[in-house]
């Protein structure tokens, strides 16, 4: 049976509209948390929701807008200039100018896995980095996808969606949290808790507030995954050219080294997540696997536009 030719911008489309549903998931399972919350305690509980939010927001939309510098102190990535290698300013120019895109920062980190990453709150703050062995053994055309993949997260401001859905995670988890624990010391008034009747509703409630943080984790990385398919789309789209991004992602498939700073906090930033595929169940990883993004790039190849 013949596939229909798969093109850049019906992945660009598909994986916007995976991306809404996934965010939409997240704020049906904040619903549910709060109606669950309110069955088991009543009204009582209503002022746990603020604070909770509250909480995540301070946390996460903090290190937000200081996005740039937290990932360059926790990567060790150090800024350069032109005069540092104008090789590599002139290619990212290049896809500057493809993309329409301003010059965002460049960075080097010195580490010897091959990599790179991108952030910025927003395209006047972006900034792009790599790692030394990344530029030693990619060609022009493979350095060329992986700026490209770079700068479409800074194009989809993969920065914002991503404090979006850690944001709402963030207050999924600290409100069941805090649940869990008035009912277990106890809360809500003495007419609130008169006024629970159906053991079966309480049961569900309980297993809502207690399986809610992962059902957040598990759409949060679903998301991360579908925006690096969007940016893989997304470096299509500037450079017409799959063959560039399918390489270098070849290169690190066959590259096993992983990069010195592989904190949760900055994983799914990178191109080749330092976790996925290290003990991590497919459900929680960040990225698509390699093998995956390879796949649709050959596609892309064999059916062009």
């Amino acid at each position: 049976m013949s596939a229909s030719p798969l093109d850049f911008r019906a992945l660009q489309g598909a994986n916007r509209r995976k991306t809404f549903m996934l965010l939409a998931g997240m704020g049906v399972l904040v619903w549910a948390v709060v109606f669950a919350a309110m069955t088991y305690l009543g009204k009582s509980t209503t002022l746990i929701v603020p604070v909770a939010v509250g909480i995540a927001l301070i946390s996460v939309w903090g290190s937000y807008y200081l996005s740039d510098s937290l990932v360059l102190t926790m990567t060790g990535a150090r800024v350069i200039e032109r005069e540092d290698n104008p090789g590599l300013f002139n290619l990212i120019e290049e896809v500057c100018l493809a993309s329409g895109l301003k010059m965002p920062k460049v960075a080097i980190v010195e580490d010897n896995a091959p990599n790179a990453f991108a952030t910025g709150r927003n395209p006047e703050h972006a900034l792009i980095a790599f790692t030394t062995r990344i530029l030693q053994v990619m060609d022009r055309d493979e350095l060329q996808g992986v700026i490209a993949h770079e700068m479409a997260h800074v194009a989809n401001r993969d920065t914002l969606v991503s404090a979006v859905a850690a944001t709402t995670a963030g207050a999924i988890a600290i409100l069941s949290d805090m649940l869990m624990r008035v009912m277990i010391f106890g809360g809500g008034s003495r007419d609130d808790r008169d006024n629970q009747q159906n053991p079966f509703a309480i049961v569900i409630s309980l297993i809502v507030l207690i399986l809610a943080p992962i059902a957040a984790v598990l759409l949060k990385s679903a998301i991360s995954r579908k925006r690096e398919s969007l940016a893989d789309a997304t470096a299509v789209a500037f450079t017409r050219n799959p063959t560039g991004l399918r390489r270098a992602l070849e290169t690190l498939q066959s590259d096993t080294t992983v990069v010195q700073q592989k904190s949760n906090a900055v994983a799914h930033i990178w191109i080749e997540s330092p976790l996925d595929g290290k003990g991590v169940s497919k459900l929680f990883s960040t990225h698509p696997p390699l093998e995956e993004r390879i796949a649709i790039l050959r596609n892309m190849e064999a059916n062009p536009l």
